[in-house]
């Protein structure tokens, strides 16, 4: 869900119930509309991050980083140093992936 589906799905319940208070337009977006959005902003940050960090490995084939290590490593035959490497890629894209699983569990 991008971030514009996240806003026009919003329950209008709680922007109703703000305003029935005699609130002004600002204290409903702040009161009403925000706490329903942030979650959905969040998860949706968190998981294109998560994206990110995953394809950084393969543009480092081409561009430099990780990728790039890995694939001079297997290119000259180091195999137990490309070992390491894919070790280093596991690890790294483990722990973020169960970082942003976490903070979108508890956000969402």
């Amino acid at each position: 869900m991008s971030h514009a589906e996240a806003v026009e799905n919003i329950n209008p319940g709680p922007i109703k119930a703000v305003a029935a208070t005699g609130a002004s337009p600002l204290e409903i977006i702040v009161h009403a509309v925000i706490p329903q959005i942030v979650p959905e902003f969040i998860s949706f940050s968190v998981y294109h991050w998560d994206i990110n960090v995953r394809i950084s490995t393969i543009i480092g084939f081409v561009g430099g980083g990780i990728g790039f290590l890995l694939n001079e490593r297997l290119r000259t035959f180091s195999y137990h140093k490309a070992r390491t490497a894919i070790l280093a890629i596991v690890v790294s894209v483990s722990l973020l992936d169960f970082m942003s699983a976490e903070v979108r569990k508890r956000f969402t």
